[in-house]
């Protein structure tokens, strides 16, 4: 069968996590509006088997958006995306507009063109781009002659997304099995719970307490009918502690159920969730927090 691992790239907020999550057909990583959601990279499983001898097997790596850092945390994140250049046999590297509209992607694009890996520009979000604004951007990537293939998608209605699976495809060479058939990522659930805390934080505190949060899992214990889950929200103030509490403590009790729910779903079982809220000042400038919080080897 073919196999090999595929980076997904680009600025922050254009789609990524969204398109692996659309490729599975399983959420494995957390999306919201907010740039720079994903922090680690996350790596999704596609497995197709088409007889006992053919078939695929296609390891997403979903990277931090690329942007220029303004702490310890940020540069972690963009050097864990750039690493992911040297590691996979296929780039997709998205973009929602035109290469005029800001630096990020020139910065990106300036970098892969001294990458012999093969790449595919992904233009993402075609459901809000008018055909005309979509080939403009297609025209602009194409003359650079960076690109092996361009295609277009709307992770978030799921459109085209066939089309370009078989065209990672076509990059791929024969190799064993990474991973058993039904696995869809190697991330432990514990971490998957984590950023299901965090995502629902980022939902529910809009742009109040924008990226000083992280989650630690404290305690996880599953017993016959139910696991139960002891989680720590860390934020970088004690204002940012009142916020994310809210009054008379109903947002922390927003979050927690919303966060429970989908929990609920992933395991298949009840979930009794509690949550504490702790300040951990400038915990993003910090090696030792950023260690602690999973962030750093």
């Amino acid at each position: 069968m073919k196999t090999g691992f595929i980076g997904i790239i680009g600025r922050p907020n254009v789609g990524k996590s969204t398109l692996m999550n659309a490729i599975l057909g399983e959420k494995v990583a957390i999306t919201t509006d907010k740039p720079q959601t994903t922090r680690n990279t996350i790596r999704g499983i596609y497995t197709r088997i088409d007889s006992e001898e053919n078939g695929v097997q296609m390891v997403f790596i979903d990277t931090p958006g690329i942007h220029k850092p303004h702490s310890k945390l940020g540069s972690y994140m963009t050097d864990s995306a750039i690493n992911t250049f040297k590691e996979v046999d296929l780039i997709l590297f998205l973009v929602d507009s035109d290469i005029s509209k800001g630096p990020g992607d020139k910065y990106i694009l300036e970098m892969l063109k001294s990458i012999n890996t093969p790449k595919l520009l992904v233009i993402n979000k075609i459901d809000k781009m008018s055909p005309e604004e979509f080939r403009k951007i297609y025209d602009e990537y194409n003359a650079m002659n960076v690109f092996q293939g361009i295609y277009g998608t709307s992770a978030k209605e799921g459109r085209n997304i066939d089309a370009l699976i078989c065209a990672s495809e076509d990059y791929l060479e024969e190799g064993p099995m990474y991973f058993p058939e039904d696995m869809v990522t190697d991330h432990p659930e514990r971490f998957i719970v984590s950023e299901i805390i965090r995502e629902k934080v980022l939902l529910y505190l809009n742009d109040e307490v924008p990226h000083g949060v992280a989650v630690e899992i404290e305690s996880y214990k599953e017993e016959d009918r139910i696991t139960r889950i002891g989680a720590v929200i860390y934020c970088e103030r004690k204002s940012h502690k009142g916020i994310i509490i809210g009054k008379e403590g109903k947002k922390l009790k927003g979050i927690g159920k919303s966060a429970r729910l989908e929990i609920e779903g992933l395991l298949g079982c009840k979930v009794f969730l509690e949550l504490w809220v702790k300040v951990k000042e400038n915990w993003r400038d910090s090696d030792f927090a950023l260690s602690n919080f999973g962030y750093k080897d």
